[in-house]
């Protein structure tokens, strides 16, 4: 369904993504994980087409979506799959909704502007999505304002708007950034709840391991805007081979007991202005030598999966 391959982008001179690239299936779900900073939301924006709003564009690459480029797509036609067989879960529900507009008319606008509904069949769609979103009283929900309810509630209405049009592609922006402990794990069980009942293809970006573990089929991990690792989920977590890669596994909490201590990787990841040569975490590596500092290490193959690392799998 969906294929990005060597994706650099630019905003002026600056070049803060390049050489990404991945792959999705139908019914699949590929999980992008990184830290703040990595380049997840840009390479989301990248695939929607949104760069231009920020003063970005793609400077090389393909991005293809069920056989068409979409790099050099004009806006108007990008407009009809953006919202419509291409589905955006934005990061923040809080500021993703309208506060002077009720819920229905947010959600119902999707149906009406890529399937041409008229407004009663609009509605319609907007109560049945509400309700297999297991929202309570969706019909109810549509006359309430954004601000009369709570975070998971407008998470969830922002998936809904994301549905409305039956996409094919669901691109979730860490969805679960501004929500509690108890509401992200709903929303992310709700997620891949959606993907096997409606055959979705779905990109979750987030910076938790954990959440890929238990959500994804794929991942890629991406750092100082590259991606440096990529392959099945359990090809990954058994065998990590970047040392990145193993860092970010060895932050999962292992347990509950009084004596352990959280994890974390030294230093952080460098402002895009000031990428360092070579390898771009080698400065934060603790197995890094004279060659991570000079060459860029291309990507070795390690069972199902690939690593961009002179040395990999070597324990961090």
């Amino acid at each position: 369904m969906l294929e990005v391959r060597d994706l650099e982008v630019a905003f002026g001179p600056v070049a803060p993504l390049s050489g990404v690239s991945f792959s999705l299936e139908k019914g699949e779900t590929l999980g992008i994980v990184g830290e703040s900073g990595s380049g997840k939301s840009l390479t989301a924006m990248s695939v929607m087409g949104l760069l231009p709003l920020s003063g970005g564009r793609i400077t090389a690459g393909s991005i293809m979506f069920d056989g068409q480029d979409l790099t050099n797509l004009p806006e108007p036609a990008y407009r009809k799959l953006r919202g419509g067989r291409l589905g955006l879960i934005t990061q923040n529900p809080m500021t993703s909704l309208d506060p002077l507009q009720k819920i229905g008319p947010q959600v119902d606008a999707v149906a009406r502007l890529h399937l041409g509904m008229n407004a009663s069949e609009a509605r319609a769609r907007t109560v049945e999505i509400l309700g297999t979103l297991r929202i309570p009283e969706p019909g109810t929900i549509c006359n309430r304002y954004p601000h009369q309810m709570s975070g998971g509630m407008k998470q969830r209405i922002v998936i809904a708007m994301a549905l409305a049009a039956d996409p094919d592609v669901l691109v979730a922006d860490e969805p679960t950034t501004a929500l509690d402990v108890t509401v992200q794990a709903q929303i992310i069980r709700l997620l891949d709840d959606l993907v096997k009942e409606r055959d979705l293809s779905l990109v979750l970006i987030t910076h938790d391991m954990s959440v890929v573990a238990q959500t994804c089929d794929k991942v890629v991990v991406m750092y100082a805007g590259r991606a440096i690792e990529h392959g099945p989920v359990e090809a990954i977590f058994d065998a990590p081979q970047h040392p990145y890669t193993q860092a970010l596994i060895g932050c999962i909490p292992k347990g509950l007991s009084d004596d352990e201590h959280l994890t974390g990787i030294p230093g952080t990841v460098p402002n895009v202005l000031n990428y360092p040569k070579g390898c771009p975490f080698h400065p934060r590596c603790t197995q890094a030598k004279e060659i991570c500092a000079t060459d860029v290490p291309a990507f070795v193959q390690h069972g199902n999966g690939q690593a961009a690392c002179h040395f990999p799998g070597a324990p961090q």
